[in-house]
């Protein structure tokens, strides 16, 4: 599988950020990348309203990432909001690819670092797999990652690539915490981790609220053992890779730990 890490910086305005999505994709397709993996919060910026910009996905903005996706004859996956109970929104990944669609709506919710995402955002409830390139995927959304069992659960279910989609926040460590997550999820599973972030505002020159959860890039590929296969900076970039899903076969009849995992303890 040819995977696309699109490590951009999203703003308020939403009509850009489609159109930035369609250009960074067309980039990726042109390197034949099956799946293309933006960031959580590709649709408005963290520190913005989101009620007022939350649809479904078969609305305008999904349609339009739907639209690209035919065209350009690949899968995408990029976050959005969707309209929840309450006044709340979800905070959704859609995946949209030439011939399906499909979405996971984030788990668990940032209430942490002193943000509180459960004030205007619903959680989902359920772990989400697709297949893309005749391989399955599971999807996960920033502060997922934090928490194994959603990554096992996908597992469990087939998914041998994990993806991950976030808008890290800043601050002391967290950095070195994203890509250790990022390999503890790997090495939990025997699965490749696909993380993909915001890049950092102030490398791309944009302004960013204060205090909101807005990106610090870093984006990474990790193996099914914990090694850091490829990684990327703070600034928006691109980087197309193969990922080796003979290194998943290889891994789990090696360190069959879904297998030997004794459920029930917690």
């Amino acid at each position: 599988m040819r995977v696309a890490l699109a490590q951009i910086v999203s703003t308020e305005d939403v009509a850009a950020n489609l159109l930035l999505v369609e250009e960074v994709a067309a980039r990726a397709a042109e390197q034949g990348a099956d799946l293309v993996v933006f960031p959580e919060a590709t649709m408005r910026a963290f520190g913005h309203p989101l009620r007022e910009i939350a649809e479904p996905i078969d609305g305008p903005w999904g349609t339009g990432v739907v639209s690209i996706a035919r065209r350009l004859d690949t899968t995408i996956v990029v976050g959005m909001f969707t309209p929840g109970e309450g006044g709340r929104v979800r905070n959704t990944l859609l995946l949209a690819g030439p011939d399906a669609t499909s979405s996971y709506d984030k788990v668990h919710l940032f209430d942490a670092f002193g943000f509180l995402e459960s004030r205007t955002v619903e959680p989902g409830t359920t772990a989400v797999t697709a297949e893309v390139a005749g391989t399955t995927i599971g999807l996960a959304t920033c502060y997922d990652i934090r928490f194994p069992d959603l990554f096992v659960a996908s597992a469990r279910a087939g998914a041998r690539v994990q993806i991950v989609c976030a808008s890290w926040g800043a601050g002391p460590g967290k950095a070195a915490q994203w890509e250790l997550l990022a390999r503890s999820r790997a090495i939990d599973t025997t699965s490749v981790v696909v993380a993909v972030g915001q890049g950092d505002p102030r490398a791309a020159g944009v302004d960013a609220v204060a205090d909101a959860p807005t990106g610090i890039g870093h984006s990474v590929v990790v193996s099914p053992f914990g090694e850091v296969l490829h990684a990327l900076g703070a600034d928006p970039d691109l980087l197309v890779v193969d990922l080796d899903l003979s290194a998943v076969d290889d891994a789990r009849r090696t360190l069959p730990v879904l297998d030997n995992r004794v459920d029930g303890l917690v």
